[in-house]
């Protein structure tokens, strides 16, 4: 996916312009692409303003600086700016001075930035950045035979900040390109997440087919606005009376818009602290609000955060329901962030759960699945979803810089019953399958491990440097557990080392278990449980042990 490109360098930029202890200028004099800015992760934080013509303010962003040493380069792309306008905030009684910093030295023009992978925990077949920070999965949907994801990005550092949308396509949900940004911020803020979808009957006046993304503007408040595309989604145009809608509520965010057919509207589904609200409208611009759910139901232990509301057949049943995705964070079954979920009915206006109150539903029981959301418009009427693979409890520190985060495997959604509850199928995407290479005797840091269980099955990942991960499946309690604690780099975060467990409805036969590297996805492979979990060996785990139960190794390159 990753783009391999030899940097052209020229001359490093002039020594700064200093205008106080806190504050220099950078001239842009130089007919180049880039400026590559150098970061270190612990260093400075400094604001740029990006100035134009008649020192007017282009764009405005953070980024470490590097004071003692450069642990990565970023890209500024240069444009029409002609200086840079740099400040930091020094803390109480700290005498530093800005032009002592290490980056004047290091500050490089070029005409292109080398996205060479160089970072021995980036995933093959999972999506990721080609560099910078990604957080939420944004605007996914299919249109063209293409997938589209956004996420939230910072193209200036691999810590959160500076949020916009990047900007990925695929064929095949495996094998990903990227693509030039797609939402900036403005003068209403950040970029936060939200979705896009493809208006088939030009309900909204942009033109048929067009793409419609709705994304959250955080600046002092936040608010939705909304983008469209008559490319394919190449580019986005701002809609002139952006903001649709408002709200007096401190965490008012991350839309999710899709066509109801059982009432021939489009619904908003969208965070308001601890519920969600949902909102209906004919264009696409104006929105009424209907109701809100939340109150009394469900894990509470944090802000709400990135909905989504579809109907899902239910196996062998003939029957349909609705199911309401709610992330939250912190709050989650092992601290930190996590997705639950609602069954019951929706009739446009109203979510109705079918559950009691005081039952939470968990859609994955590992540490690193969060920010759940499907692909609008996706093909054959499948409901295929997207996780960030982190936990906001060490996603800023896990021991990556090139690069920080991935998303899940893609996972295609339905509903089954069992002991008259209604629980949600988690399926490995179709699209896996042809991942699958030679069989081999042991694992490898990219492979698939399929498991044919008895009734108690304990499987152990290991290397030679005596670091493991032990996944155990309890027929008689009925549950399925990883542990981490052994892994290998665990030590950047004392909420990192754990043993994750997860229910088990009914009984398990088949496990497939997905390695990237980094990450272990653990699904039944009748979509009956998942369990997500990022690892972190100091060499790839090579020996494969299981008792109670027969393994295929399956190669992937």
């Amino acid at each position: 996916m990753l783009a391999m490109l030899v940097a052209t360098l020229f001359a490093a930029a002039q020594t700064p312009e200093l205008l106080s202890r806190q504050r220099a200028l950078v001239r842009l004099d130089q007919p180049a692409t880039y400026l590559l800015i150098p970061v270190e992760e612990q260093g400075m934080n400094a604001t740029v303003n990006v100035l134009g013509a008649d020192n007017r303010v282009m764009q405005s962003f953070s980024v470490r600086l590097a004071v003692n040493k450069v642990d990565y380069y970023v890209p500024l792309e240069i444009k029409d700016g002609k200086v840079l306008d740099i400040s930091v905030r020094f803390p109480q009684n700290d005498e530093r001075n800005i032009r002592d910093f290490a980056c004047w030295e290091e500050l490089k023009y070029s005409n292109t930035f080398d996205t060479t992978n160089r970072e021995k925990f980036r995933p093959v077949y999972h999506h990721t950045p080609a560099y910078g920070w990604m957080n939420d999965p944004n605007g996914m949907y299919y249109k063209d035979g293409v997938y589209h994801l956004s996420y939230q990005w910072n193209p200036y550092g691999s810590m959160w900040g500076n949020m916009t949308w990047g900007h990925s396509t695929s064929r095949d949900l495996i094998h990903w390109e990227t693509q030039p940004a797609t939402i900036w911020a403005d003068g209403l803020g950040s970029i936060f997440s939200g979705s896009a979808v493809v208006d088939k009957d030009n309900t909204a006046g942009f033109g048929a087919g067009a793409v419609v993304a709705f994304y959250t503007s955080a600046g002092a408040s936040q608010m939705q606005s909304m983008a469209y595309s008559t490319d394919g989604g190449r580019t986005f145009t701002k809609y002139e009376h952006n903001p649709v809608l408002t709200l007096p509520v401190a965490d008012f965010r991350d839309p999710k818009v899709f066509w109801n057919e059982d009432v021939r509207r489009w619904n908003m589904i969208l965070a308001a602290g601890q519920e969600m609200r949902i909102y209906s409208s004919a264009n696409l611009k104006e929105w009424t609000y209907e109701s809100s759910f939340g109150e009394g139901y469900g894990a509470h232990g944090g802000v709400w955060e990135c909905p989504d509301l579809m109907k899902l057949p239910v196996r062998g049943t003939g029957q349909q329901k609705w199911m309401l995705v709610c992330n939250i964070n912190p709050g989650g079954p092992f601290g930190g962030s996590a997705t639950q979920y609602f069954i019951g009915q929706f009739d446009g206006h109203k979510f109705t759960c079918e559950s009691a109150p005081e039952v939470t539903k968990w859609m994955d029981y590992g540490k690193d699945h969060y920010a759940t959301v499907t692909f609008s418009n996706a093909p054959e009427g499948r409901h295929i979803a997207l996780a960030w693979m982190s936990n906001w409890q060490y996603a800023n520190q896990v021991p990556t810089m090139q690069f920080r985060s991935a998303n899940s495997v893609p996972r295609d959604l339905d509903l089954f019953e069992y002991q008259g509850q209604t629980y949600l199928g988690v399926m490995p995407s179709k699209e896996l399958l042809a991942l699958r290479g030679k069989v081999v005797k042991q694992p490898t840091q990219t492979c698939e491990i399929v498991v044919n269980l008895k009734n108690n099955t304990q499987i152990t990942l290991a290397n030679a440097k005596g670091e493991q991960v032990t996944m155990t499946y309890d027929a008689k309690a009925r549950t399925f557990s990883m542990n981490r604690e052994k892994s290998g780099d665990v030590g950047f975060s004392e909420a990192f080392p754990c043993e994750t467990v997860a229910p088990v409805y009914g009984s398990l036969k088949q496990l497939r278990i997905f390695i990237d590297r980094c990450s272990i996805e653990a699904l039944d492979a009748e979509g009956k449980m998942a369990m997500t979990n990022l690892v972190f060996p100091s060499e790839p785990y090579n020996t494969l042990t299981v008792k109670g139960g027969k393994a295929t190794i399956y190669e992937i390159n």
